[in-house]
């Protein structure tokens, strides 16, 4: 963990990624004049086994879906840069023993890796799915539990030691500092490894039972071909998980349910025998959450820098669901942004008397114009009425530099 090589890649990698100083304020251009003039100290205590890590910040970050929020540990900027590093020892003696169904935080596997994994098993003739979804799983992780899984990978007494106090670490929240007995808080490098260490158990169970299935952290789909045989297996799954992991299965969100109904990683399918892929429901409403805040901030920017905000948006969410095989989503997504910005231009344009000008001089007849002008409805309705797609139809919208999804996508899925 203390070599030379090791720490400056370790170093590199937290610099990098950049991230919020921790509890005592030091940010990562401030790290490395932190160890040159420290670094003596800190070395003796881990290899003596007496480094005490620093207590994480509290952070409360919303749920993607806007439900709840999530608590996030973000450590000292020297713990992150000792947590890389000894990551950077474990991960490749572990990485290679975990199951080829597991797919979160390993390198080399992807989120899309898993989603074609999981449309293997459809198309295979697996037609019900057992979503499981883990209650609280990153701060409801046993530490016993999961150290005793630790330990059988790894000898050195003094990193053991060193992961326990990690996992230990108190909470600093608001100037008080709460301690912790259960619980590995999203933030810290070491995390994601040590809950694949712990879950690749359940891993192993499932595939001594046979079943296929897919695993992404803490989300796991299992494909089975009965609603019958499902629920045995949700039931006999969620008794195996209390008593050998100490980890409870949240029945609100778990089901058995036909795959078409669930989304996995942001992606469903279809109905069809022969399973497409498509963009969950939800996936689009997430993004639809994160564009109203960019355009309620922008109705009083010019329109192409508004535009400019939106594509660095539009154009990462493309990329990630470009295995979608049905279009609509996008095509969706296209038609409601548009109407958006056209609803933020006939804002703009306030008085009727600037509508009548604005709508002549983009194309409209001195009869449509006036009666458009002064119709007296809502700006929505008027963003979806002839006339504003008359007055800025999709072509001036690209022009502006307006990315259309469907374009992007079809771009993408012709590229070799």
């Amino acid at each position: 963990m203390v070599r030379r090589e090791n720490l400056i890649a370790a170093h590199a990698r937290v610099v990098r990624n950049g991230g919020a100083p921790g509890v005592d304020g030091m940010t990562v251009d401030e790290l490395m004049p932190h160890c040159r003039q420290h670094w003596a100290r800190i070395r003796a205590d881990l290899l003596n086994g007496t480094y005490i890590p620093q207590p994480v910040r509290r952070v409360d970050i919303p749920k993607p879906d806007g439900k709840g929020t999530r608590t996030l540990g973000i450590p000292t900027v020297l713990d992150r840069f000792l947590q890389q590093a000894l990551l950077q020892v474990l991960s490749p003696i572990c990485d290679p023993t975990f199951s080829d169904a597991s797919f979160g935080f390993r390198p080399k596997r992807s989120t899309h890796q898993a989603v074609r994994c999981a449309r293997a098993h459809i198309a295979a003739g697996y037609r019900w799915v057992v979503d499981l979804d883990l209650e609280k799983f990153f701060d409801r992780v046993n530490h016993d539990v999961l150290m005793t899984r630790v330990a059988r990978r790894v000898k050195d007494k003094r990193v053991l030691r060193l992961i326990r106090r990690y996992l230990q670490a108190g909470m600093m929240d608001g100037g008080l500092m709460s301690p912790r007995t259960e619980g590995t808080p999203q933030g810290g490098p070491l995390s994601p490894l040590l809950s694949n260490i712990l879950l690749d158990e359940w891993d192993r169970e499932l595939e001594q039972r046979g079943h296929r299935f897919v695993r992404y952290a803490d989300d796991c789909n299992i494909y089975v071909r009965s609603k019958a045989a499902g629920e045995r297996v949700m039931a006999s799954l969620e008794r195996w998980l209390l008593t050998r992991l100490r980890l409870r299965v949240n029945r609100n969100k778990s089901a058995v349910a036909r795959p078409w109904t669930r989304k996995f990683l942001g992606y469903s399918v279809t109905w069809e025998r022969a399973a497409r892929l498509r963009v969950a429901p939800a996936a689009v409403q997430r993004l639809k959450t994160k564009l109203r805040r960019l355009l309620c901030a922008g109705r009083g920017r010019r329109l192409a820098d508004l535009v400019v905000d939106l594509n660095l948006v539009t154009r990462g969410w493309g990329v990630y669901f470009r295995l979608a095989e049905v279009k609509a989503s996008f095509e969706e997504v296209d038609q409601w942004l548009r109407r958006k910005l056209r609803c933020i231009v006939w804002r703009q344009w306030k008085r009727p008397r600037t509508r009548y000008r604005e709508l002549r001089r983009h194309g409209l007849d001195e009869a449509r114009a006036r009666q458009s002008a002064w119709n007296g409805r809502g700006p929505w309705w008027n963003a979806g009425a002839s006339h504003m797609q008359a007055a800025l139809p999709p072509a001036v919208l690209r022009r502006i530099g307006l990315l259309s999804l469907l374009d992007e996508h079809l771009r993408l899925t012709r590229a070799p």
